[in-house]
């Protein structure tokens, strides 16, 4: 279809001076270098969908005889030029087309693709309209430059605009660039590349150079997921110097609209605050937030509600903060989950990062040290130096790393990942280059062992134990806050719960294959504030989740009061000095001393009542929010069996736990507690630490006659 540019100006004006009368007076307000009059493409298509369509088949010259209009109009109602441009944006479906399909029919027309950015080039200055002064007489005039690769020059001096019509293939005259009189734009290369979902199983993903121009100009950077809407153009190949009849595709990019933004950029209106507000002031926050966490996976037992738990407090974080003296304090929770094949670790994973708009899966059988961090490659902007790509740390900047098959990783790969965790940097010294990268990301890993299941079955094992049957090295679980260890068990009541689960949600699913063929139209609900699961619970919605973390990471930052820092600050001294007195009642000759909690401990604490405060919308953490942190903390310590945490910082060896051990530390925390410890509540701690019965006798027995412990009276028992 061809159309004519006077049609096109036409039509342009009377869709300008009709629906975009008020933008344009707008424009005209506005002080800005490279002032943009945004199109929605299907505003244009209900005014005209016959001009809509020749946008499709004839983008460049259509979008040129607008802007021209579009400067004309201004320039009658201000009297001053301006250079105005259009862009339109929101193409509709018939123009989406994956990266891999574009071929010699797509080039010249407009079309939309999904792509992730990979890099993002230097600026760089681009004459767009050159100024040329003939040295012989002196007359200048300006030749438009089209093409980035090949300055254009004249070739004769023009008689018509006052030239001496000299020629410059005859030598009679040269022409000198005048620099200050030519006019310049801003420019910028992006390697972009299919999305991961869209590449078919055994192929590479596709990649392609994005041309950006004016206010496009450092609007995108690594990591982004955006709908480009481009323009494919060819450009010859060359070998040995000469053009040969293959063409390469380059892209002009007109419009991006953002599939995934960081939090700080989700559009949250004013009735989404309300609701924001007033869900945050319901007395079960907490439940009602980890029950929103995944709602699909069934929470057969404690543990995985538990798990649901810090997994809330992981998507609000803590505050990061810096330090006088520059140093800095990181905010985000890293949290590692241990387990057998078959307990979701997985799908928590994936979820984690769906959620959040910053989030990056990967799996560990298929990262390195350069996927993880950056590597350096040949820069694809043909200037012949190496370049940057950001790993998957990077990317996640400021939201999450979901990292699978952590254990998978190589060892020597897997060192890169401390200073990524504690300093949330990287340093990279490749390839000549040598730069600082920001990985300020809350990770969240997930290990198996490396037999395929953990082969010890007893609960008086420490989960350092269990650690160790990863293959991971013990300094790197310094790094997380809060280790989970799930176990695939055997519970009759609980196998049945969790298939009735699995079957009601399959059954409620829709089929994939008919809703790509358009059989079923029906979406999931996504949208609203609330929904239903399989389970008959209510739930937060994703998108509402989003937002209400968006809004709490964006508006809230928690600083700890006087009580809440007093009552860490007790937790943390109690645990020391109890531990010291416990340990001065044994007789042993343990070479290596145990310690109890560290400073780091301390911090994690800090930052789970920071979490949790923010969860509630709160700018001063309180005495609770310390508490919920102290249950946490205590909960998967106690469930890890964690009591000498140097394991987590050496590598010796994380032994495994004495009855004898257990049951003193049962006995000691009934006292604490209560003041005596009955022997009904002994025998109930034991049972759950799978001690038996005639094993507790034994033990009490012993610490009697060694005079450790007195019974004052029957059946009840406290140390002497």
């Amino acid at each position: 279809m061809t159309i004519h540019i006077q049609d096109s100006s036409a039509r342009w004006k009377t869709f300008l001076t009709t629906a975009k009368e008020d933008e344009m007076l707008l424009l005209l307000t506005k002080q800005s270098n490279t002032p943009v009059l945004n199109i929605s493409f299907h505003e244009l298509q209900s005014f005209d969908p016959e001009f809509a369509d020749w946008i499709l088949q004839d983008p460049r010259s259509v979008l040129d005889s607008g802007s021209k209009m579009l400067n004309d109009l201004c320039l009658e109602r201000s009297g001053s030029p301006i250079h105005c441009l259009i862009r339109i944006g929101e193409l509709p479906g018939d123009a989406r087309i994956h990266l891999r399909e574009i071929g010699s029919e797509s080039i010249s027309k407009f079309c939309s693709v999904d792509v992730v950015v990979n890099k993002v080039s230097e600026i760089k200055p681009r004459l767009y309209m050159a100024t040329f002064k003939c040295e012989t007489c002196g007359c200048e005039q300006d030749v438009e430059q089209k093409d980035e690769r090949e300055l254009k020059e004249p070739l004769r001096c023009p008689e018509l605009k006052g030239g001496c019509g000299s020629f410059v293939r005859k030598g009679e005259t040269t022409f000198q660039l005048m620099m200050q009189a030519s006019k310049m734009i801003n420019n910028q290369l992006i390697e972009v590349s299919e999305l991961p979902e869209n590449v078919p199983s055994g192929s590479q993903p596709t990649r392609g150079i994005l041309f950006l121009e004016r206010d496009l100009v450092l609007s995108l950077v690594p990591g982004d997921r955006i709908s480009a809407n481009v323009i494919p153009q060819v450009r010859p190949e060359f070998k040995r110097n000469k053009k040969t009849p293959m063409f390469e595709i380059v892209y002009d990019l007109i419009s991006a609209e953002h599939e995934s933004t960081p939090f700080t950029e989700i559009n949250i209106d004013d009735e989404d605050t309300e609701t924001i507000i007033s869900i945050s002031k319901r007395p079960d926050l907490l439940t009602y937030m980890y029950k929103s966490i995944a709602p699909s996976i069934f929470a057969a037992d404690e543990k995985l509600e538990f798990v649901k738990r810090t997994l809330a407090l992981q998507l609000f974080g803590g505050v990061s903060r810096l330090n006088n003296d520059g140093t800095r304090s990181r905010g985000d929770i890293h949290i590692l989950l241990m387990g057998d094949p078959g307990v979701a670790k997985s799908q928590l994973l994936k979820y984690m990062s769906h959620i959040s708009p910053r989030g990056k899966y990967a799996s560990g059988g298929g990262v390195s040290a350069a996927g993880l961090t950056a590597a350096a490659v040949k820069d694809a902007f043909n200037d012949g130096r190496f370049a940057l790509e950001a790993g998957i740390l990077p990317l996640s900047d400021r939201g999450l790393a979901a990292i699978d098959e952590f254990d998978k990783i190589n060892s020597a790969d897997r060192g890169s990942m401390h200073e990524a965790m504690e300093q949330q940097s990287i340093h990279i010294a490749k390839g000549g280059l040598t730069a600082r990268l920001p990985t300020r990301c809350a990770v969240l890993a997930a290990a198996n062992p490396k037999t395929g299941r953990f082969s010890n079955r007893n609960n008086r094992s420490s989960v350092l134990y269990s650690f160790q049957e990863t293959g991971l090295e013990p300094p790197l679980a310094s790094r997380f806050d809060v280790i989970w260890l799930l176990r695939d068990e055997i519970a009759l009541q609980n196998d049945e719960r969790i298939a009735k689960h699995i079957l009601a949600t399959r059954a409620k699913g829709t089929t994939e294959s008919m809703r790509d063929k358009g059989l079923i139209f029906d979406k999931p609900k996504e949208e609203g504030i609330t929904n239903i699961g399989v389970d008959g619970n209510e739930h937060l919605t994703t998108s509402f989740l989003r937002k209400y973390v968006a809004y709490a990471k964006l508006n809230v930052f928690p600083q700890l009061n006087e009580e809440a820092r007093l009552l860490l600050l007790e937790f943390y001294r109690d645990e020391r000095q109890s531990f010291y007195r416990e340990d001065q009642k044994e007789d042993h000759n343990d070479e290596t001393s145990k310690v109890p909690i560290t400073a780091r401990a301390l911090e994690a604490l800090s930052r789970l009542a920071e979490a949790h405060a923010r969860m509630h919308l709160r700018d001063i953490g309180t005495e609770t929010d310390a508490k919920v942190a102290i249950a946490v903390f205590r909960h998967w310590r106690s469930e890890g069996n964690v009591e000498d945490e140097s394991e987590f910082h050496s590598s010796r060896a994380a032994k495994r736990i004495s009855p004898d051990k257990v049951v003193r530390k049962i006995i000691t925390k009934l006292c604490e507690d209560k003041g005596e410890a009955s022997i009904e509540e002994i025998y109930e701690a034991a049972n759950k630490k799978e001690i038996e019965q005639f094993e507790v006798d034994r033990i009490i027995s012993k610490l009697r006659q060694g005079g450790l412990l007195f019974s004052p009276r029957e059946g009840a028992y406290s140390f002497a």
